[in-house]
């Protein structure tokens, strides 16, 4: 079949429902993908033809975008600050709002770069921000802690994928005991979580290719209590954070007050309420 013809038929049984450039985009990744094909050959060869195998993942992955699963399920992969991440159904698609506070993250200790460091991440979902701060941050002895063991095992083949060391935790941080996390005497120089944030009332606002497909229990908290992880990691902070240590936090953008508020409830201090690359209050920095 003509790869043209098919491009066509995506934008036929697709645009109504993404819009004629993602359609684009979705088909020029997936030729990349399974063909190791770009755009320019559709430009350079319209006629280009196809065999009847390479076809068949093409329509495989028309059928998923039409039950509005996500691309980066489909392919497998996705890209996170410069890094190439595998992900699936048990981990969160790394959005570009988390770049940002990795960005924040590396600022804040661009002077300790050749330091050792021992860094925290919790709930780590693919690793891609505990990947991305050992990536930069050579020196650095990065831990990874999920609740979800599969979550754990992407994390560490996306470690090994980006040739660098980190150590996965399975475990809780609602978990009171944290036997994991105390069993030693290590203090963290850096703490940090994107945890579940975002409240019951707000799925109203949620894509279906989100809703339906990535896990709730990433995702999610109940009204009543939207910041319980929040608490219960500043809890943990307080107690396992170095001197000056540094918490951070990526934070629902609708509770930025109510989320400092509790960060000013603790001993923290030199507390910073940042906006995101699409200026929501999306980041929480504190200094014990």
């Amino acid at each position: 079949m003509i790869l043209k013809d098919i491009q066509n038929i995506f934008h036929q049984e697709l645009d109504a429902l993404y819009g004629a450039d993602e359609v684009r985009s979705f088909f020029n990744m997936l030729i990349d993908f399974y063909l190791d094909l770009n755009r320019i050959t559709l430009v350079l060869d319209p006629k280009y033809v196809i065999t009847k195998q390479d076809e068949q993942p093409l329509f495989e992955a028309l059928s998923r975008l039409k039950l509005e699963e996500p691309i980066q399920y489909i392919i497998g992969e996705t890209e996170f600050y410069g890094l190439p991440f595998k992900v699936n159904k048990h981990t969160l698609i790394p959005r570009p709002e988390t770049e940002g506070l990795v960005e924040w993250i590396l600022e804040t200790l661009s002077d300790k770069k050749d330091q050792p460091l021992k860094i925290l991440d919790i709930g780590t979902g693919t690793g891609c921000i505990a990947i991305s701060l050992a990536k930069n941050l050579p020196n650095a002895q990065v831990y990874a802690l999920d609740i979800s063991p599969d979550a754990i095992k992407v994390a560490k083949g996306n470690a090994e994928l980006n040739a660098v060391s980190i150590t996965g935790i399975v475990d809780s941080i609602l978990n009171v005991t944290h036997e994991l996390l105390t069993s030693g005497n290590d203090f963290f120089d850096v703490i940090v979580s994107n945890p579940p944030y975002v409240r019951d009332l707000e799925k109203v606002e949620i894509k279906n290719n989100v809703l339906n497909h990535e896990p709730h229990l990433a995702l999610f908290v109940k009204d009543e209590n939207p910041l319980q992880f929040y608490k219960a990691i500043s809890d943990f902070s307080i107690k396992k954070l170095k001197e000056n240590g540094l918490l951070f936090f990526e934070i629902n953008q609708y509770l930025g007050a109510e989320t400092e508020a509790l960060l000013q409830t603790y001993p923290f201090r030199n507390i910073i309420l940042k906006n995101d690359m699409f200026k929501n209050p999306r980041m929480l920095k504190g200094m014990k």
